[in-house]
């Protein structure tokens, strides 16, 4: 009768260890792009929750007690690192988990590796607006970086989870080989765009700009974080007509007011180009993100 006990119980032990071993990791990630990247990788094993909805201005997010709450439980924190999500390391803070902390090794900063644009070469100072330090941020923009931020998440995954490493290779691989698909489709889409100018609302488009060969050097904003002046609309004005501007560019977040009233004296159109997945139906994972964004630039930009 004992030797059936210890076998009953050492059966259970083996399916508690099994179960412990099988069960998804928890991954939180700041946008709604990257919890949508780590979901391409980690499949299954991962279940993975965003803190900023894609409707608001990343900028700006306010996390709350139920944002700490679930920071708490993650095994992973994926960010964009630089100085883009300013209320990021408030939000570790208050969760309190070193290993989550900036540079901490379950944070994952995915902008590691990535050739980062605008980086300041001059002395900043808040005079010339909401400056970003080490670059410009928006770095989830261009779909080539992509490929740098799977490899990232990655690395992660198989260090805290290396038991199923291969699946997540064999994922990130998959992911890789149709993104190299769908980069062809969509320069092809656009190849009528290279050379052309936008204006944007504000220097979140560097990196698209970037990938498509677009000018993209002024901005609704006339400094970063400052919502457009008369006098700066004037400037604009004058400017878009020299250029031949054709699009004016915008995420859901920003008022359309200023930038259809410009449109409306040159001729232009005003385009949204979503910031992250699921700011508009139809854009819920990354490639119809992108999908949506190449052809609102496309048919924006044909003669």
């Amino acid at each position: 009768m004992k030797k059936i006990l210890f076998g009953i119980l050492w059966l259970l032990m083996g399916a508690t260890i099994v179960w412990a071993q099988e069960k998804p990791l928890n991954i939180v990630a700041t946008q709604t792009i990257y919890a949508d990247l780590v979901k391409q990788v980690g499949g299954d094993r991962v279940n993975v929750k965003a803190i900023a909805s894609a409707k608001y201005n990343i900028h700006y997010i306010q996390p709350k007690p139920s944002d700490v709450k679930t920071v708490s439980y993650a095994d992973l924190y994926v960010n964009t690192g630089l100085d883009l999500e300013a209320w990021s390391d408030p939000l570790l803070e208050a969760v309190g988990k070193p290993e989550l902390f900036r540079n901490g090794k379950r944070n994952v900063d995915l902008s590691q590796g990535i050739s980062l644009l605008n980086v300041p070469d001059y002395p900043v100072s808040r005079s010339q607006g909401d400056i970003h330090l080490f670059g410009n941020p928006h770095i989830q923009m261009n779909p080539e970086n992509a490929k740098i931020m799977v490899r990232t998440i990655v690395k992660k995954l198989k260090e805290i989870d290396p038991s199923n490493g291969s699946l997540y290779d064999q994922n990130a691989q998959a992911f890789l080989t149709k993104l190299d698909q769908k980069i062809s489709e969509w320069k092809t889409l656009c190849a009528h765009c290279r050379g052309e100018e936008i204006i944007s609302y504000h220097e979140n488009m560097a990196y698209f700009a970037d990938f498509l060969g677009l000018k993209a050097e002024e901005f609704l904003e006339p400094k970063p974080g400052i919502p457009p002046t008369p006098k700066h609309l004037v400037f604009l004005e004058n400017y878009v007509k020299e250029h031949h501007v054709k699009a004016i560019v915008l995420p859901t977040y920003s008022s359309r007011t200023e930038a259809e009233k410009l449109a409306n004296k040159i001729g232009a159109k005003v385009v949204t180009i979503c910031q992250s997945t699921g700011e508009v139906p139809g854009t819920e994972d990354f490639f119809s993100f992108f999908d949506y964004n190449f052809k609102q630039i496309s048919e924006a930009l044909k003669n």
